[in-house]
């Protein structure tokens, strides 16, 4: 009876799983390929079916070999005699409209086999999130942050697309796992887990660099963990110093491992990859980078001599998988400088907002997930108070060697929160998802900790003590309840929005329908509604309908000749005959929403006649009532003639 009872969480976490799986794999089959998706799925086939990485640089290649491991099974046509394999630089946009729906493949089964591998890596995740929340806050309370984050509508959206959030997610977790488990139980298995796992992190998103400094400072919190406790202030500084030059030296090692990882995987994915194709290329995308090339005879600035270096290295067969793997690092740098336009609560802009993040995520967030995190957040502060109230404040070295693998969670939360809001590339709540498994586990951690208080037991009165200790189990059995009352209320909230995962607000922000008055991009529209069009068209009997997509999928492939393309500068439709409008909320909220700090756009591009045949105001900064929604990001405005 025992071991079935110690059986029963690890049961519960594999149902958990498969609850996950299948609400993705539900959302899966009715979305459409999304804008990122066109450029990832051919860079991962020519991964791995060329060993050739000229297409999409700027971002690691294990979820993109991953996802097209599937598909060297399928037979599939790939266009290597098009330009934009021969000529073209990074040609990843024209190589995926071409590959996946020009060239008498399947798409629909391309989509669905190439989701598989990112699906399977957030159920990982999900396993890896419930093992080390076990070891930290036991077999039963671990199911709840590992329940937190499979049923995250964030989480179930970004999980069944070939993009790179969820997977900078588990390498992230994964690797501060080890490398933590390493610093306090050091052991050569932990050890090379450590480089092994941390290698693979970089492998999985660039943002995973950030893992560098991060270690440092935890190697620093470990050596000041460690190190002697003395009276002289001297004894105590040399401690640490060797302690820490020890440990630095260990660290260092790590990185070495993980170096090899990666080293490892660019040599193979640029394996055919010409020389002489990989420098030029490497010259045209950083030929903007830092001020561009240096002049003759003068010394290139810091930042520059990156590129420069990065060049070179491309021409030596031996660097040029370092090379590879440095572009897309300073690819990311340039873009992540430059921002990106976008749309956040009435406003257009390319430079962010700094409360871009924490606005998304409290509005995207469900409802019980918050209730848990500030009740977390504000059971731990209370704590505090209490301690430095009583003056029972613990001397940080003790509170280290006790909360080692807590202290290091936070720490990763408030420093990627922190580069997260400073930076202006504010296209989506995905970017801070590698954060969402350490506040869950944090959260979690605090409210077990008022749930079970186990207080003292040792009164002398034994009739005092008995109806103390059971008043006590009745109160904690009721908040462990609650607690349980509010996941089952996440299971409702999250199976209600399904499967529309990726346009997901909860209901202080407006609900699902009202959400695009936030923030669109991937946050709500990213393309996913374009078969829901093509239902919508054919359950109409719709002849012919102007369509201004935003996207990735092929809108000649869906509707055939039943679509004219649109925008805004090409005016009304029934010019031309059409009565049917349909324009991509992104799209519309860009054209009308109030410009920010400097933002320029072309008023022929602000859809002021789709506002007057609505007879509504110009000055109208939110796109205008759609008469019909095809799932929740494509507004389609039925003209009738005037």
């Amino acid at each position: 009876m025992k071991k079935t009872f110690i059986f029963i969480p690890y049961a519960a976490v594999i149902v958990i799983s498969l609850f996950s799986l299948f609400f993705m794999y539900r959302a899966s089959s009715h979305d459409s390929l999304i804008m990122d998706e066109m450029a990832h799925i051919p860079a991962g086939y020519g991964y791995v079916h060329f060993l050739d990485y000229r297409l999409n640089p700027e971002h690691p290649p294990l979820v993109k070999a991953i996802s097209a491991l599937p598909l060297l099974f399928l037979n599939l046509n790939f266009p290597v005699s098009n330009d934009f394999w021969q000529k073209d630089v990074n040609g990843q946009w024209v190589g995926g409209a071409q590959f996946i729906f020009e060239s008498g493949n399947d798409a629909d089964k391309i989509i669905f086999w190439s989701r598989i591998g990112p699906m399977i890596l957030t159920i990982l995740l999900v396993l890896f999130i419930y093992f080390w929340a076990a070891n930290l806050i036991g077999r039963w309370w671990g199911l709840a942050p590992a329940f937190m984050f499979a049923f995250s509508p964030t989480v179930l959206a970004h999980g069944h697309y070939v993009t790179t959030d969820v997977g900078a997610a588990f390498g992230i977790f994964a690797a501060s796992y080890f490398f933590v488990k390493y610093l306090e139980s050091p052991s050569r298995k932990n050890f090379w887990l450590a480089g092994v796992f941390l290698g693979i992190a970089e492998l999985l998103k660039f943002s995973a660099v950030l893992l560098f400094p991060f270690f440092i400072f935890l190697t620093f919190l470990k050596a000041y963990k460690e190190a002697k406790s003395s009276e002289t202030f001297i004894k105590n500084t040399y401690s640490f110093f060797i302690k820490f030059i020890k440990l630095i030296s260990k660290l260092t090692i790590i990185v070495l491992i993980a170096f090899v990882v990666v080293y490892f995987f660019y040599f193979i994915f640029t394996f055919n990859y010409p020389v002489e194709r990989q420098v030029s290329d490497t010259k045209f995308l950083l030929s903007s980078f830092a001020g561009g090339p240096t002049a003759s005879g003068e010394t290139c600035n810091l930042t520059r001599c990156f590129a420069e270096a990065d060049i070179v290295m491309a021409n030596n067969v031996f660097l040029r998988p370092i090379s590879e793997y440095l572009l897309g690092v300073l690819m990311v740098m340039q873009r992540s400088s430059a921002g990106n336009s976008g749309y956040f609560i009435g406003e257009v802009s390319s430079s962010g907002w700094i409360s871009y993040f924490p606005v998304t995520y409290i509005a995207k967030e469900t409802l019980p997930t918050l209730i848990l995190i500030i009740t977390g957040l504000v059971l731990a502060l209370a704590r505090m108070a209490r301690g430095v109230y009583n003056r029972e404040r613990k001397r940080i070295r003790h509170y280290l060697q006790t909360n080692f693998a807590e202290f290091s969670m936070a720490s990763f939360v408030v420093f990627y929160w922190i580069y997260s809001i400073k930076s202006p590339l504010n296209i989506g709540v995905r970017h801070i998802l590698p954060t969402l498994p350490f506040i869950y586990i944090l959260s979690v951690s605090s409210i077990k900790k008022w749930a079970i208080n186990k207080g003292s037991y040792g009164n002398s009165n034994f009739i005092k003590s008995f109806f103390s200790s059971t008043a006590r189990n009745v109160f904690q059995a009721g908040k462990v309840f609650l607690t349980i009352a509010v996941l089952a209320w996440l299971f409702i909230e999250t199976a209600s929005a399904s499967p529309y995962f990726l346009s997901y607000y909860n209901t202080l922000a407006g609900g699902t329908r009202e959400g695009y008055k936030i923030a669109t991009d991937s946050n709500y529209d990213w393309g996913q509604d374009l078969k829901r069009l093509e239902e919508f068209v054919e359950k109409n009997n719709i002849k012919k309908i102007a369509v201004d997509y935003f996207g990735g999928d092929s809108l000649t492939y869906r509707l055939g000749e039943k679509f004219a393309p649109w925008w805004s500068a090409r005016n009304d439709p029934r010019e031309e005959g059409i009565e049917w409008l349909a324009v991509s909320v992104n799209t519309l909220n860009q054209a009308t929403a109030k410009p920010h700090q400097g933002f320029e756009r072309k008023q022929e591009d602000e859809y002021l006649w789709l506002k007057a045949a609505r007879s509504l105001p110009l000055s109208l900064s939110e796109p205008p009532k759609p008469d019909f929604i095809a799932g929740t990001s494509i507004f389609i405005y039925h003209l009738k003639k005037s």
